[in-house]
């Protein structure tokens, strides 16, 4: 990867590498669990753990595993969710595109919008050919979400992660380059 943080602009958002300034931000929907339940995680309870994540996204992205950015409205700047690679395998041309969005902008179309722009710059900067998402049973507006994006469900991984203190089942969804469509 390139040492210069890519920004990747969409109609209402900017995508950009987020700093321990954006941390408060971060912090609102970080700890919320409704958020980053579906994510395996528990919800944050310092400002603390919120430096950890974005050193986490720091580390990624200089051992070039993976990327995320900070969701951003046009017109605040404010961070209201993240989106990105992890588990990148340059050699195999893939990797696993995660997201979350606080709440406060749930079904307004802004996870679907930085998707899209993520997908697109994956295979466009990075030479993806493949794109996976893992989501829990439970979280069918994730699975509706990538479904509308053109991911298919390639099957259930049974007890595929441990988290919080307890084994979880995802489903697999991919989406080609072939098969993604701009």
């Amino acid at each position: 990867m390139k040492n210069m943080f890519p920004i990747i602009e969409t109609e209402r958002l900017i995508l950009r590498q987020v700093t321990t300034e954006d941390a408060t931000d971060m912090f609102a929907y970080l700890s919320d669990q409704d958020v980053v339940e579906p994510m395996g995680l528990d919800p944050f309870e310092t400002v603390k753990d919120v430096w950890d994540e974005i050193g986490w996204y720091t580390s990624i992205y200089e051992e070039g595993t993976g990327i995320r950015w900070g969701i951003t409205l046009k017109d605040s700047g404010k961070v209201i969710g993240s989106c990105g690679f992890l588990n990148r395998i340059p050699k195999h041309y893939r990797a696993e595109v995660g997201y979350e969005v606080s709440k406060d902008y749930w079904g307004q179309g802004i996870a679907s919008e930085a998707l899209e722009a993520v997908v697109k710059y994956g295979y466009h900067h990075l030479q993806l050919e493949r794109i996976e998402a893992l989501i829990e049973p439970a979280n069918v507006a994730s699975q509706k979400l990538v479904e509308k994006q053109g991911f298919e469900k390639e099957g259930l991984l049974r007890h595929y992660e441990f988290a919080r203190g307890k084994f979880d089942d995802l489903y697999m969804y991919s989406i080609i380059k072939t098969d993604f469509q701009s």
